[in-house]
């Protein structure tokens, strides 16, 4: 069933947006599913992710390094055997956030087994009472090393990430060509967006509307409504094609800017109002028809719960980097697949988030049609066995060698030099 049928039948079944959200976030989950309301959720929020029968004796964690070559920055992480898993940060907000790793994260998992893995995520969440760094500022550093000992764990098992969190449903990925030409007319967006989409041949698209946390500014005055008509026009009924606006709206506005997108028939509109206005997006989802997505910004794991059981969303967007990891990443998905939901999670710029996305995305049985494409950071060399990562008619193939299957230029690692608190 496509999103949009799906959306029809459970608007039916909406509940009121009553009840408090929560704000702490816990990561330290309550590991009886039976004191949850919704057994089902409870379930999806403490049944384990990890899967390593293989591993009978403990990997300990000999050392962890976090490497820098001008703003790449990237996780090294060995094992007592000598084994490695290797990780590349999301960059453009590791420049800034280093020392929350190497003071608040690193010292904690030193000496810890790697099995433990899961159980280590909830503990480090109150070390040094790093909840209070709840949100981008912990969780990307964090999701820097898991992805690692993800790595290291996969090599000793000789499985890839997405086997080592989940079975693999997605071999192959259809992508969306996402982009962002705000500032651009309309006439200009329209020829830059068919340009993307020429090189990939991808079957949908994603275009940006009103103006990023805006207050109902266009960005120039007047683009969107005109380019909403002109993207129909250019690509025809079979594209599909999202609308994100990136909180740009009040919810009256967001309703009228929803409306003009269902006549055109696009298939979801994401952030329609600023990401944390969670009873405004209940109020705009039970108005539209279309669609509702978002989620990239979310960094509570309790906040998504409630978004997902009040059907404030209809496709659930974690950011595999912003929401701490793809562990975490994984309860969100099993709790949106209860809910008949697709998770489509958005892929944060730099390093090798892509690569990321397409192992959570394979793993996960409620995997949206179509997964966000930005491009393949090229200033990052490696090497893949198992798939050239090319696009072909808008599709990707999976590497499913070891860890993340990919294995970096030791020239460019060696480039890198020690971070030091």
């Amino acid at each position: 069933m496509d999103s949009g049928r799906r959306k029809f039948i459970q608007k039916a079944g909406l509940g009121s947006a009553a009840g408090l959200i929560g704000t702490s976030g816990k990561l330290h989950l309550n590991k009886n599913p039976e004191l949850y309301k919704n057994k089902a959720i409870g379930q999806a929020l403490t049944e384990p992710i990890l899967s390593i029968p293989e591993l009978k004796e403990p990997v300990w964690i000999a050392s962890i390094e976090l490497l820098r070559r001008k703003d790449n920055f990237i996780c090294r992480v060995r094992s007592k055997g000598g084994v490695e898993g290797i990780s590349v940060s999301n960059n453009m907000q590791m420049v800034y956030l280093y020392p929350i790793f190497l003071h608040r994260i690193q010292p904690f998992f030193i000496q810890k087994d790697a099995r433990d893995l899961e159980s280590l995520l909830e503990e480090v969440y109150v070390y040094k009472s790093n909840y209070k760094l709840q949100s981008l500022a912990l969780w990307v550093p964090l999701a820097t090393l898991e992805f690692a000992i993800l790595d290291l764990l996969g090599k000793l098992t000789d499985k890839s990430i997405a086997m080592l969190i989940g079975k693999i449903h997605n071999p192959k990925i259809a992508v969306y060509q996402a982009n962002n030409f705000r500032g651009k007319s309309a006439e200009e967006s329209i020829n830059l967006i068919e340009a993307q989409v020429g090189e990939t041949g991808a079957k949908a698209l994603k275009f940006k509307v009103g103006g990023r946390m805006s207050n109902d500014k266009d960005f120039p005055p007047g683009r969107t409504e005109k380019l909403i008509p002109l993207i129909r026009e250019r690509f025809g009924a079979n594209m599909a094609i999202y609308a994100d606006s990136n909180g740009s709206y009040s919810v009256k506005e967001a309703i009228r800017i929803g409306e003009i997108l269902q006549e055109y028939k696009f298939d979801f509109f994401e952030e329609p109002v600023p990401f944390d206005w969670y009873e405004e997006t209940l109020e705009v989802n039970k108005s539209l028809k279309i669609p509702i997505a978002g989620g990239e910004q979310e960094p509570s794991i309790h906040n998504f719960k409630w978004l997902i059981e009040k059907d404030a969303l209809d496709i659930i967007q974690p950011d595999i980097f912003y929401f701490g990891g793809m562990i975490r990443s994984m309860r969100v998905s099993k709790m949106a697949a209860i809910k008949g939901k697709d998770c489509t999670p958005h892929i944060s710029g730099s390093g090798l988030g892509y690569l990321y996305m397409l192992h959570f995305v394979s793993a996960i049985p409620n995997a949206g049609p179509f997964h966000e494409f930005k491009g393949l950071n090229q200033e990052i060399p490696f090497e893949c066995a198992t798939s050239d990562l090319s696009i072909i008619n808008g599709m990707v193939s999976v590497p499913t060698g070891a860890g993340l299957g990919v294995t970096l230029d030791p020239d460019f690692v060696k480039a890198h030099k020690k971070v030091k608190g």
